[in-house]
C-alpha cells in the first residue's frame, strides 16, 4: 500500500502555490523539500532581494518552477511599485510590428532569467472581442484573430529565446466575456464554430511556436456542460488533440469561479482529472481583510489534502497525477538548463520609442499643454486582481507634480465639482473605460463640455469617445503614461 508520505509527495509534484512575505516560510521550505512543483510570485513577495529569494527557493527544491505574471503594460509584478517600463500587448498590437513584439518578449524573459525565475505567465492569447471585458482589455493584442495569433507567437518566441518558459493564457479564450473570473464564472454565449474560428487560433499559433505551457480559463459555455474549461476534460482534451504535449496549467484555483463553486480542493482534484498538469493555487492576499495570517498555507493544504484524499480513495488515478508530474518535471529540467542571463537588454531595444509610436489621438485637435504640473482628474474605477495595483503611477506621471483628484464617475455631484475645478485649470481626464456602457465616458463628456481644452487620456481599450480629444495610451503603465504626457506637451499636431 502506498504510504501517506508518498501520496503527499505525489500531490506536491503538481502544486504551484503562492505565499506570504519576501522570504521562504517554513511550511514552503518543507513542501519544496518534499517535491513541491514550485511557486508563483506576486507583488507582496518582491519587496526584498528577489534574486536571493529565487536562489533560496531553488536551494530547497532544485527543480522548483518559479512563475510570475510579467506581461508588460498594465500587468507587472517586478515593477508594481512604480509601473511597468515595458510595452503591453495592446500597445504592441497597435504597432503591429512582430519584431518589436518578439524583442519585447525577449526583454521580459531576460529580466526574469536574470532573477532566476523560470516561467513567464504570458503572453495573453485572448482575442478581446467584447470591449466591456473587465479582466482582459489592454492585456490582449487586440480584437482581430490574425493579429493576436501572429503577436502571440512572436512573444512566445521572444520569451523562450532566453530559456524561460512562456505560458499562454487563457485557453480556450477569455476575450468574449464581460465578467471577471476573479469574482464570478463568466459564461460564453457564442457557439463552438465562433470559438474555433475566432478564439482558438492564437493558441494554435503558440503551440506551433513551441510554447512550453498553456493556462486554462475559468469560463463556461452551455454546450460544454456545467463545468468551466479548467475542470472540463472535453475542453482540455482539445489541446492534446492539437498535438500539445506541454504543461497545462490552471488559472488560480482561489478565484471566485472555482473557490465559491467547488472550492480549492474540489477544483484541484477535478482539474487534474480533466487533464491539467500544474495547479496554480493563487495569491493568498486576494481575500483582503478576510485573509488569515496563514492564508498561504491554508490554501496550499486545501489543494494538497484534497488530492491526497482522492488518491487514497481511488477517485483520482495515481497514473494521471504521475503523468502530470512527468510533464512538469520535463519543463523544469528544460528551463533549469538554460544559459546564464544577459546583464543588459539588446542594444537596439527601445521600449520608450515603442510606447511613443503606439500613442493614438482621436476625437479632435488640442493645443500643447505647458511643460508644468498638470491637474489630473482620475475617473477610473477600481483595478482588477489581475492588475494587482491601483496604477497610481499613471496619474502621477501625467500630473508631473500637479494635483490628482479621484472622481467617482457615477456620482453626478462629484462630476459637477470636477467640471468646476477644470474650468479654472485645464485638466487631463484619466479614464480606462469609454465603451457604451461606461459611466466614465459620460462623466468625461460633462467635464470636457464645461472645461474646453481638457484632454482625455485613455489607458483602456480604444473604443467610444466623449466628444473631446482622446489620447489613447494603450496601457495603465508608467511607460504608457510617460508617452501620453509627451504627446500632451506636443499637442495633437
Amino acid at each position: 500500500m502506498t504510504s501517506d508520505a508518498d501520496l503527499i509527495r505525489l500531490a506536491n509534484s503538481v502544486l504551484w502555490p503562492g505565499f506570504l512575505g519576501d522570504t521562504v516560510p517554513a511550511w514552503l521550505h518543507d513542501a519544496l523539500a518534499d517535491g513541491l512543483a514550485g511557486v508563483v510570485l506576486f507583488a507582496q513577495n518582491l519587496t526584498g532581494d528577489t534574486a536571493a529569494l529565487a536562489r533560496d527557493i531553488h536551494a530547497a527544491g532544485p527543480l522548483a518552477l518559479i512563475g510570475i505574471d510579467e506581461e508588460g503594460g498594465s500587468v507587472t509584478r517586478l515593477e508594481t511599485a512604480g509601473g511597468s517600463t515595458l510595452p503591453g500587448a495592446l500597445q504592441l498590437g497597435i504597432l503591429d510590428d512582430e519584431r518589436a513584439t518578439e524583442a519585447t518578449g525577449a526583454e521580459i524573459g531576460r529580466r526574469c532569467a536574470l532573477l532566476d525565475l523560470d516561467v513567464v505567465i504570458g503572453p495573453v492569447a485572448d482575442v478581446n472581442t467584447d470591449p466591456r471585458n473587465p479582466v482582459i482589455g489592454v492585456r490582449a493584442f487586440g480584437s482581430d484573430t490574425d493579429l493576436v495569433s501572429r503577436h502571440t507567437a512572436a512573444e512566445v518566441r521572444g520569451i523562450q529565446s532566453t530559456g524561460v518558459a512562456a505560458c499562454v493564457k487563457h485557453y480556450p479564450g477569455h476575450g468574449d466575456t464581460h465578467v471577471d473570473s476573479h469574482h464570478g464564472l463568466p459564461q460564453l454565449t457564442i457557439d463552438d464554430a465562433e470559438i474555433d474560428a475566432v478564439h482558438l487560433p492564437p493558441f494554435t499559433a503558440a503551440i506551433d511556436a513551441g510554447v512550453l505551457s498553456v493556462m486554462t480559463a475559468h469560463i463556461s459555455a452551455p454546450q460544454w456542460g456545467p463545468q468551466p474549461a479548467t475542470l472540463n476534460s472535453g475542453v482540455l482534451g482539445r489541446l492534446r488533440e492539437e498535438g500539445f504535449d506541454g504543461v497545462i496549467i490552471t488559472d488560480a484555483l482561489d478565484m471566485a469561479a472555482i473557490r465559491e463553486t467547488v472550492g480549492i480542493g474540489g477544483g484541484a482534484v477535478q482539474a487534474l482529472a480533466a487533464g491539467a498538469d500544474l495547479l496554480c493555487i493563487g495569491n493568498p492576499t486576494n481575500p483582503g481583510e478576510a485573509m488569515h495570517a496563514d492564508q498561504d498555507q491554508l490554501d496550499y493544504r486545501a489543494a494538497r489534502d484534497a488530492i491526497v484524499a482522492a488518491l487514497r480513495d481511488g477517485t483520482l488515478p495515481p497514473e494521471r497525477v504521475r503523468e502530470a508530474a512527468g510533464r512538469v518535471r520535463a519543463m523544469a529540467e528544460t528551463v533549469r538548463a538554460r544559459p546564464a542571463a544577459s546583464a543588459a537588454p539588446a542594444a537596439d531595444y527601445d521600449a520608450a520609442a515603442l510606447a511613443e509610436r503606439a500613442i493614438r489621438v482621436r476625437g479632435g485637435a488640442f493645443a500643447p499643454f505647458p511643460d508644468a504640473p498638470a491637474l489630473v482628474l482620475d475617473l477610473r474605477g477600481r483595478s482588477s486582481f489581475a492588475v494587482d495595483s491601483g496604477a497610481s503611477h499613471v496619474a502621477r506621471a501625467l500630473a508631473a507634480g500637479g494635483a490628482i483628484v479621484a472622481v467617482d464617475a457615477a456620482d453626478r455631484d462629484a462630476v459637477a465639482d470636477a467640471a468646476a475645478r477644470a474650468l479654472a485649470d485645464r485638466a487631463v481626464l484619466l479614464v480606462d473605460r469609454l465603451d457604451d456602457a461606461a459611466t466614465q465616458r459620460d462623466a468625461a463628456a460633462v467635464i470636457a463640455g464645461a472645461a474646453l481644452g481638457s484632454v482625455v487620456v485613455n489607458v483602456g481599450v480604444p473604443v467610444g469617445e466623449p466628444g473631446v480629444a482622446v489620447v489613447d495610451a494603450g496601457a495603465a503603465s508608467l511607460l504608457a503614461a510617460e508617452a501620453a504626457r509627451a504627446r500632451l506637451l506636443a499637442g495633437s499636431a
